[in-house]
């Protein structure tokens, strides 16, 4: 019965293979960001590549990398699958450039294709050592894969949890803002539309909250 099994799982990939636009509301590490389509949040995983860890070497500056290309603006998404976790395997694209590609190529991502196969990503992690970009200015990088499997109990706390944790800093109570000029930044915002209901943040009702904030312009 393995033919079938692989079927099953070759059709469900496919079922979910797509191409639209979202907005990104956030980044939460170097290969998982938070979009808004269709005023639904939705977790995209970006496919074949896997970035360090936040508390690993370079995890932060990979996410800062990421943040600074992506956040707060409209990219193209190619989905894949759906993974265990409930995220959509994807790939990125902004203006033209794939930004899983360029994770790789800059060295703040490890290429992780279908069983290492892509030559496109393995040519580019190659690229990015022998220049010694990124991650690779570190005499013995180790795969994210590897540092998980020493690691399980982080590794299931940040991918088991239900409850977001992208607006951690404003998850202690609802306030009594109620106004765009009250919030501090787009995640707070986000916060107060998403998790206490203050539909005056957004007046036009497409998902996004008080749009000087949360709409780059730039």
């Amino acid at each position: 019965m393995r033919w079938w099994w692989v079927l099953m799982c070759c059709l469900s990939w496919a079922t979910q293979a797509e191409t639209f636009e979202a907005y990104v509301i956030a980044v939460i590490d170097g290969d998982t960001v938070l979009v808004l389509r269709d005023k639904q949040k939705l977790k995209l995983r970006l496919a074949d590549i896997d970035a360090p860890e936040k508390v690993q070497p370079f995890g932060q500056r990979s996410l800062e990398f990421l943040k600074s290309r992506v956040n707060k603006k409209v990219v193209q998404v190619e989905s894949r699958a759906i993974d265990q976790y409930g995220r959509t395997i994807a790939t990125i694209k902004l203006d033209g450039i794939d930004l899983n590609q360029e994770l790789v190529r800059q060295g703040m991502a490890w290429e992780y294709s279908f069983h290492h196969s892509n030559k496109d990503f393995i040519a580019l992690q190659l690229e990015a050592q022998q220049a010694r970009r990124g991650l690779w200015q570190q005499t013995s990088a180790q795969a994210p894969w590897d540092w998980r499997k020493q690691h399980p109990s982080y590794y299931r706390s940040h991918t088991t949890n239900s409850r977001p944790s992208v607006f951690e800093p404003y998850d202690l109570a609802c306030g009594k803002k109620s106004r765009c000029a009250q919030m501090q930044s787009c995640d707070e915002a986000h916060f107060y539309l998403t998790r206490c209901r203050v539909t005056s943040l957004d007046k036009d009702g497409d998902g996004i909250p008080c749009p000087k904030l949360c709409i780059s312009t730039q």
